[in-house]
């Protein structure tokens, strides 16, 4: 490529595909942060986030609705199914790692908000695990599920027609 710089390009979105965003450039910034507000943001036990910062977020399809969670901090989601999508302060807007098409394309590199840490967190590794069709036994109706949650990729439109 002769010294020419190839942008990265990231997609994502919510579940129920009302809001799509992509992202142009490197992404180096991604983190779990593991504070109070953001354990409630995302009614987890840590927010996965990814930094924009070094590149540029543009929303393809709708925008998130904000709460500010404080004085510094508004959170975005998405108002029609609830999904995280950004945390955003003076410094920059993070995306939540969880909404990327290709999650495993940003993992996380640095905790945040250790004080908030919930004493599990470290063992989850060493709970017993199972894949979602190992329990159709107890869970019958796993068999013939089907999911109205939006592809991992860029649509023309959405939801689906037909």
């Amino acid at each position: 490529m002769g010294g020419q710089k190839v942008s990265q390009i990231h997609s994502g979105g919510c579940q129920c595909g009302a809001v799509r965003f992509r992202i142009a450039g490197a992404l180096k910034d991604s983190s779990i942060c593991h504070c109070r507000m953001c354990q409630k943001a995302f009614g987890a036990y840590y927010a996965p986030l990814v930094s924009t910062r070094a590149a540029e977020l543009t929303w393809t399809r709708g925008a998130p609705k904000r709460f500010q969670s404080s004085n510094h901090v508004q959170r975005g989601f998405c108002e029609n199914c609830g999904t995280p999508l950004t945390y955003e302060a003076a410094d920059g807007i993070a995306v939540a790692a969880g909404a990327f098409d290709d999650p495993a394309s940003v993992p996380p590199t640095i905790q945040y908000g250790i004080e908030g840490k919930l004493p599990f967190v470290d063992h989850l590794h060493e709970l017993p695990a199972w894949q979602t069709m190992d329990d159709i036994e107890a869970a019958p109706f796993l068999a013939d599920i089907v999911s109205h949650q939006h592809p991992d990729h860029d649509t023309d439109g959405w939801p689906k027609e037909g």
